[in-house]
């Protein structure tokens, strides 16, 4: 037992250091805790004389991942990321499935292995991909929005295919029992979808609220529900998958009161058996057939980083956005995911691909992830150097973009309509001034239409945008996006060219904020200062307060028309 105490440490103490590592040079940690397996297992400089405790833990992990995936995941939403999302979503994962099956044929794969391999190419990480547009505040810009929409779309189809995976057991590929395999695997996926879902919204919220007076009760209780799951959809008798049980026990407890409570709790354990996951994954890499593998990593690299960012682009392009936007969207997809590697993991556990297909799928992830990353956070400077280039990608009605008809001078901009934009829009309609509106919600810019306001459907950062945007004739620019990046960006663009205008910003805390006025912002909205005196002023001039039932019938009217 000590034996095993100490190399699990020693692995920890590891995998620690590379994680460092990548951090250092502003990679994933993934890559590090991979590179973690490799050493102790191909590489073989560090020998464990336990490995089936590792593998264990590992399988907690890959559930601890799907749990907390499903846990996250809203159905509901899909109806808010909009038309475009889906259409990209599901043609980025139709296309890329088929062109990458098809390049893993022509290289001599054969039919399953090179289906797992045409899938695996899909999907993105949610968990790089997310993390690395929070570093750059990116999540609100447009093509932000489009993105989050993109990688949720992925994730309903990585229930399907963790259901279709259930369904084919065995090495042999028969292809005239595949239709009532997989028949009969969504007939169990249902019913265990079903199951969870009632037990979800009749039985574990009741449950767990009885039980939220006790923190430690309710982590238990969300852990034996979510393993318990898991453990029931691997049973042979129910024919599943425990990612499949695990997935669906999180999608059960999403809508519950409790969830981020437990969502918090779980993380921690997520993040601990997950290193184990990828460092089992490298440890089982092959590097010994490596060399007969160069040339299909190589294809199938390029492949995700440029292939899957211009089927993004071709498919954004069709649908009128602008090819910038198009280029922000599609480099977030040049990566394969953890979930590509639990999918290879998981066909391999299931005996459908041998070492080599894991072998070749881990070294893509590896060279993607790395490679991705970095043009996720210098995108706007590799868009600069492509731009005209990538102006072939707009065709198509406009979407994006939204012609003024006419020159404007001494107009107001307002850059940003939700929220307290509409408070500004209200009152610029009001005190009848010239203005108009650029933002990326396009339900919002239609509606502005149909009042016959003008209003511009892009993103701000974008130069063309900015252009039919008139920003050098334009008095006053007001900006309620609070992306200090974009508003640094803004200030630059306005004082080179237009630089008698006034410029009022948005920011989120006191340090963004003297960092705009040094940029030589006019004025700073800090939304919660701006409420804290509002409400200080009120208390001060109002002693009855009286006023307060003025203002709850102002701001429900405008909620209301909004």
């Amino acid at each position: 037992m000590n034996l095993i105490f100490f190399e699990i440490t020693v692995v920890l103490v590891l995998a620690t250091a590379l994680g460092i590592a990548a951090r250092a040079l502003r990679q994933p940690t993934i890559i590090g805790y991979i590179a973690t397996g490799i050493i102790v297992g191909p590489l073989g400089l560090l020998h464990l004389n336990n490995p089936d405790v590792i593998d264990a833990l590992a399988q907690f992990g890959i559930a601890f991942l799907l749990f907390l995936v499903g846990m996250e995941m809203n159905f509901s939403e899909l109806r808010h990321v909009g038309r475009s999302a889906v259409l990209i979503g599901v043609g980025q994962v139709l296309f890329t499935s088929v062109v990458g099956f098809g390049l893993a044929t022509a290289l001599g794969f054969a039919l399953l292995p090179a289906a797992y391999i045409g899938i695996t190419l899909t999907f993105s990480s949610t968990i790089i991909v997310i993390k690395l547009l929070s570093e750059k505040k990116a999540l609100e810009s447009l093509y932000g929005k489009l993105v989050v929409g993109v990688l949720l779309v992925q994730d309903f189809v990585a229930l399907g295919v963790l259901i279709v995976l259930s369904g084919i057991s065995g090495p042999e590929f028969d292809p005239s029992r595949l239709p009532a395999a997989l028949v009969a695997a969504f007939a169990k996926g249902t019913m265990l979808l079903v199951f969870s879902l009632l037990a979800g919204k009749y039985v574990m919220p009741k449950l767990l609220h009885r039980l939220s007076g006790s923190q430690e009760v309710l982590f238990l209780a969300s852990l034996a529900w979510g393993l318990g799951l898991a453990a029931l959809a691997s049973l042979p008798s129910v024919g599943l998958t425990i990612e499949i049980g695990a997935f669906m026990a999180g999608v059960s407890l999403s809508e519950s009161i409790e969830h981020f409570q437990i969502m918090s709790r779980v993380k921690a354990l997520r993040d601990f058996f997950a290193v184990m996951f990828f460092i089992v994954l490298g440890s089982k890499l092959v590097l010994s057939g490596v060399g007969a593998l160069w040339l299909p990593t190589v294809v199938l690299s390029l492949f995700v980083l440029i292939g899957n960012p211009v089927i993004v682009m071709l498919i954004m392009g069709s649908l009128g956005y602008r090819s910038r936007t198009s280029f922000m969207t599609g480099v977030t997809v040049a990566q394969i995911s953890e979930f590509s590697l639990i999918v290879v993991t998981l066909g391999h556990r299931l005996g459908h691909i041998g070492d080599g297909v894991v072998s070749l799928v881990t070294a893509v992830g590896l060279i993607t992830i790395a490679v991705s990353s970095y043009l996720i956070l210098h995108s706007e400077a590799v868009y600069e150097k492509l731009a005209p280039i990538l102006k072939i990608f707009e065709f198509g009605a406009a979407t994006e973009k939204r012609e003024i008809g006419k020159t404007l001078k001494g107009h107001i901009v307002l850059i940003g309509c939700h929220r307290m934009g509409h408070n500004i829009l209200h009152s610029l309609e009001s005190l009848h001034k010239r203005f108009l509106v650029v933002d990326f919600n396009p339900d919002m810019v239609a509606k502005l239409h149909r009042r016959g306001l003008h209003a511009i459907y892009g993103d701000i950062t974008d130069p063309d945008i900015q252009n039919l945007a008139q920003l050098d004739t334009a008095r006053v620019i007001v900006s309620t996006i609070p992306s200090v990046q974009d508003s640094i960006m803004l200030l630059a663009r306005v004082k080179a060219g237009n630089p008698g205008a006034r410029l009022i910003v948005t920011a989120e805390t006191e340090d963004e904020a003297l960092t705009l006025y040094e940029r030589g912002a006019d004025y700073v909205l800090l939304p919660h200062f701006v409420g804290g005196l509002q409400i200080a002023r009120l208390l001060e001039e109002d002693k009855t307060l009286k006023s307060l039932e003025k203002l709850r019938d102002q701001d429900l009217t405008l909620m209301l028309h909004s």
